[in-house]
Parts: C-alpha cells; sequence; structure tokens
C-alpha cells in the first residue's frame, strides 16, 4: 500500500500544490496505519489510546481535506473547462468514495473514549485490515478524479488556464 502511494505521488505531484499536501497527508495516514498494524501484532492488549487517536486523526484528517478541499476544487476546474463529462464522471466516482467515508466514521467513533477504546481492543486489527482494504479502493478512485478532473486539463509544462483564459486558483 505504501508503494502505490508513493507511485501515485510520483503520478500526480507537482500537478498542483493542493494535491501535492494532500497525497502527502494520504502517505503521512498510511504511515500511521503501518505503525498501528505493527503494534497490534507485538502486543494487542498493549496498544496505547494514544496511537490508535494518532492514526484516527490522520484518517479524519485525510477524509476532510478530500471532501471539503480537494473535491470541490476538482469540480470547480472541470466546470472552468466546462468538461459536463468530467463532471458526471466525478458524480459516479464520488459516490463510491462517499461508501467508505462512513467506515472511517463508524471507526472513529469506536474508539474515540478510552473505555469504548479498551471495549473493543479485539476488534482492532479487523478494523485496520477493513480499513487498509477500503483505503486501497478509496485511493484508486481518488487518483481517477485527479486524473479526469485536474490532470486531463493541465498541459505537462504549463499551468492550467480555463477557455476564458483566466487561472485557476490552485491554494
Amino acid at each position: 500500500m505504501l508503494e502505490d502511494c508513493k507511485t501515485a505521488r510520483e503520478r500526480w505531484g507537482g500537478v498542483h500544490t493542493l494535491i501535492d499536501r494532500w497525497l502527502e497527508q494520504r502517505y503521512d495516514m498510511l504511515v500511521t496505519l503501518v505503525d498501528l498494524r505493527e503494534f497490534c501484532d507485538a502486543d494487542l492488549s498493549a496498544v496505547p489510546k494514544a496511537r490508535i487517536d494518532t492514526f484516527s486523526e490522520a484518517l479524519m484528517d485525510y477524509i476532510s481535506a478530500g471532501h471539503f478541499e480537494i473535491y470541490p476544487q476538482l469540480r470547480e476546474e472541470a466546470k472552468a473547462f466546462d468538461d459536463r463529462e468530467a463532471l458526471t464522471v466525478a458524480d459516479k466516482l464520488l459516490a463510491r468514495v462517499d461508501a467508505s467515508t462512513q467506515l472511517v466514521l463508524d471507526f472513529d467513533n469506536e474508539y474515540a473514549t478510552p473505555s469504548r477504546c479498551q471495549h473493543y481492543i479485539d476488534r482492532l486489527p479487523g478494523w485496520l485490515e477493513k480499513l487498509g482494504a477500503t483505503m486501497t479502493e478509496r485511493f484508486d478512485l481518488e487518483d481517477q478524479l485527479i486524473g479526469r478532473l485536474h490532470a486531463v486539463h493541465a498541459p505537462s509544462s504549463e499551468v492550467a488556464t480555463p477557455p476564458d483564459g483566466q487561472s485557476l486558483r490552485t491554494e
């Protein structure tokens, strides 16, 4: 999973500052996932809530950035280029992305308090496995969104400019 993240960052990195930061956030979140998995493998009963919180916060920050910063920016870019086909594709992809959001929210809720964390600690490895698989699928969908709604409009050596000649706001 980490290798796939590096590949996506290489493919899309440098294209857009906002996307670059988000892909870095994706990578950091995956590092915390791997760290938490390793800790669970070593001694599940000794996993500190702080480690779970670190992962949960990174996960919530990542999905929030997608929903509230990245996806709207990509949609605006497609609108600026009057790319109706891209907007239709975006709607379909985002509906599939939204399905994984509920899983993330459920995880965050299940481990929200120290008592809930202690009560559900035995479920943690299963949660991490499920979240890892779900996020892998989500990353693929998000990469498709980036490719269809952003990269297709940006010449490789130029800043993307919509047909009206105004530069797009990237930050």
